[in-house]
């Protein structure tokens, strides 16, 4: 059973790639952190293309590398199930959906805007998309492993972005990571170093 899906994902066909990361960018608002709700229900539960594990990984490399999330995502994994043309493909059917949205809104940018219609339901999007992001981060925080660690870096990094918010300091995220994975190597270099 175990080899049939190994097998299975060995023989994703370059079309296949290209059309998966396109639906996940034409059904998407919000971009990238919206993205990762349904790339893990794509990928993960319906595909079983990668595990939930190595989805946090990714999440981790593309959330540390310069670019949108959701490019760096699409960019990892195309490359990892087809090398650099899968990389290429799964970048641009995850990329052409908006590129194609976003002409057709540019040539009539203004009368768009004005449609009342239209505001109400960007508002609408807003709450949808905050929804998606709660969600992805919660799904995210249950398939983590629970360890001491772990949780103390979680909660004192939640705890700073909620103080530093509230007291409108301007910190980027990409910090919180780099701090944190610092913390993670430090942590871990001496506790290898304690058992020797």
């Amino acid at each position: 059973m175990q080899e049939e899906k190994q097998e299975k994902i060995a023989l994703i066909s370059k079309k296949e790639l290209f059309f998966t990361f396109f639906k996940i960018g034409i059904i998407t608002f919000g971009g990238g952190y919206a993205m990762i709700s349904n790339i893990r229900e794509e990928l993960v539960s319906k595909k079983q293309w990668i595990k939930e594990d190595e989805l946090i990984k990714i999440i981790a490399i593309s959330e540390s590398t310069p670019g949108p999330i959701a490019i760096n995502m699409a960019t990892f994994i195309g490359y990892k199930k087809r090398g650099v043309l899968g990389s290429i493909l799964a970048t641009l059917g995850v990329v052409l959906p908006s590129l194609v949205i976003l002409y057709l809104i540019s040539l009539f940018f203004n009368q768009f805007l004005e449609i009342k219609l239209i505001q109400y339901a960007f508002n609408g999007i807003k709450v949808g998309v905050s929804f998606l992001i709660v969600r992805a981060g919660y799904q995210m925080f249950v398939k983590m492993e629970k360890n001491p660690f772990n949780l103390i870096i979680f909660f004192l990094v939640m705890i700073l972005m909620i103080l530093f918010d509230f007291l409108s300091i301007n910190f980027s995220s990409i910090f919180f990571i780099l701090i944190a994975a610092l913390i993670g190597i430090i942590f871990f270099s001496l506790k290898k170093g304690v058992k020797k």
